[in-house]
């Protein structure tokens, strides 16, 4: 595609080609049908080997001027999916109510080429712009050695992934104008990681909310369960107000925190009553892990454990708990660097310092494969269905014997949380009380929210904040909790060890202040102070 500027017709499309940069304009118009790419097929030569730049070019451009012409089936057959291809280069005219079109490819880079859509959305007499970046990469064929198309949905949107589809139209739920708990209206555009929230709140919460939907452009979900993805507004609806129990400060410091490390989740609670207070994500794949993660959540699980010691009248905050450098249940474990304490150190001291060993030799005396999930489910209400508002998935601590066990007394082996799970560990710590966490009030459909068997013992719940305390002010959470004005202020690291070893483990933290708890998890992010602890830090400050 280089030399002079040249002038083309494609399918009864004309394509213009700008000077050496080799980059043509294409446009499609309403039903526009032709042959659109026919010309470009036969140039297509067969071939052997990884795809040439040039090929890939060649391609692309007969591609796209294929879809440009509305000629889905020549398009198609520039893919290796024709089926698939067909389909969505089909239902861009049909279904996204695509009534115009210009189509920019860029310049190549190896197999990969750019392309810009400033395309016009017409749905019922009203007319608006829609325009985005995409790329597509050229694949030789598997069976015909021509350079083709590799077929994804994110060719037709970069937003789309396996199995999703472009709507447009009226959709089923009208739109919800969100507020946190001080009417503080709360927008994907002022707090991105919200958007999946608010999302799921709409498809839940709009229809019974009251409210007018209108017209939009929206992703269609692969899951039928799963919200749908709002584009661009068509026609505005009449929104009707929807009252969470986010709090807009703790929510905007959520996810600056966040923003600082990749693949970070932060969730913030009230451990008073339950109230979701902040729930924030940055990831690659937009998934709400904050809520609806499962991963083992390393030592901050040694809350619930150190718990049913206490509980069980096995281990107590001011006597003495051995910690050695290993120990053996099933496989050897140690402490971080194989570090040990002195005889005589305390169990607040090892709790402090997170020494695996001081809980994994209590396995014997416990004498009982249920006493950890027992103990997770009867006073932490672990994996009692928890109906938050929205989609959320419970802690999981089944029973375990062997170096199962083992793992699971320090928080790893076939125990998963998210960072939901481990805020409201804390916020239970923190007052002896499980209140499941809710993101809007229960009245609003009249859903259950679970109950646990038992309140924690008085004594339990004495120890434990006074340990948790300690580890915030002289233990592994020190650094990280530092910056957290008062002394009303306890915390939990944790790390967990999950791909193998040479992957660096997820970072937790969690911690509290005030009537504020909040627990964060950082894949691959390291140990529990370094990543999710400035992140818990920064939550707990703006509460």
């Amino acid at each position: 595609m280089n030399g002079a500027a040249k002038g083309a017709i494609i399918g009864g499309v004309f394509l213009a080609m700008v000077g050496g940069a080799g980059y043509g304009v294409y446009t499609l118009v309403g039903d526009a049908g032709g042959d659109g790419g026919a010309d470009e097929v036969s140039a297509l030569s067969e071939g052997t080997g990884p795809v040439k730049e040039k090929e890939a070019e060649a391609a692309a451009k007969a591609f796209l001027a294929a879809w440009a012409a509305g000629d889905e089936r020549g398009a198609a057959d520039l893919t290796n999916n024709a089926a698939a291809a067909q389909t969505a280069v089909g239902e861009f005219r049909t279904k996204a109510y695509v009534s115009k079109a210009v189509i920019t490819p860029g310049r190549a880079n190896g197999t990969t080429v750019p392309f810009k859509v400033e395309a016009e959305i017409t749905y019922e007499g009203t007319t608006k712009p829609l325009a985005y970046d995409s790329q597509l990469t050229v694949v030789r064929g598997l069976t015909s050695g021509k350079p083709l198309v590799d077929w994804q949905p994110s060719v037709i949107h970069p937003q789309l992934q396996k199995d999703e589809k472009l709507r447009a139209g009226a959709p089923a739920s009208p739109p919800v104008k969100a507020v946190d708990r001080n009417g503080e209206e709360l927008t994907a555009e002022k707090y991105p990681s919200l958007r999946q929230v608010l999302d799921e709140l709409r498809q839940t919460y709009g229809g019974k909310a009251g409210g007018r939907a209108g017209a939009e452009v929206w992703i269609e979900p692969a899951a039928k369960e799963a919200p749908k993805r709002t584009l661009l507004t068509l026609v505005e609806g009449e929104p009707s107000t929807l009252r969470t129990y986010l709090d807009a400060k703790v929510q905007a410091a959520a996810e600056q925190a966040v923003a600082r490390f990749p693949e970070a989740s932060v969730v913030a609670v009230q451990p008073s009553n339950g109230h979701i207070l902040a729930v924030a994500n940055h990831r690659k794949d937009g998934f709400n892990a904050a809520m609806r993660g499962n991963r083992a959540p390393g030592s901050t699980m040694k809350i619930v454990t150190a718990a049913m010691l206490m509980d069980r009248g096995l281990v107590a905050a001011d006597k003495p708990a051995e910690c050695p450098k290993t120990v053996t249940w099933g496989r050897e474990f140690h402490n971080l660097k194989n570090f040990d304490l002195p005889p005589g150190t305390s169990f607040a001291t090892s709790f402090a310092r997170s020494c695996n060993t001081a809980f994994i030799k209590q396995i014997k005396p416990v004498d009982d494969d249920s006493a950890l999930p027992k103990e997770a489910t009867e006073v932490f209400g672990i994996g009692l269905d928890w109906k938050t508002g929205i989609k959320s998935t419970d802690g999981k601590v089944p029973p375990a014997t062997g170096a199962s066990a083992a793992a699971a007394y320090i928080g790893q082996g076939q125990i998963t949380m998210n960072p939901l799970n481990v805020a409201s560990i804390t916020a239970t710590a923190r007052t002896g009380v499980f209140r499941q966490p809710v993101l809007v009030s229960p009245e609003l459909d009249g859903r259950t929210v679970a109950k646990a068997q038992r309140r924690m013992k008085s004594s339990v719940q004495q120890q434990l904040v006074s340990m948790m305390k300690l580890t915030a002010t002289s233990g592994t959470a020190r650094e990280a909790m530092a910056p957290v004005g008062g002394s009303d202020k306890g915390a939990k690291t944790g790390s967990a060890e999950v791909g193998g070893a040479d992957a660096s483990p997820d970072s937790w933290f969690t911690g509290f202040s005030g009537d504020v708890a909040a627990a964060a998890m950082v894949e691959g992010g390291g140990h529990g102070g370094e990543a999710a602890g400035p992140i818990v830090a920064a939550v707990l400050n703006a509460g």
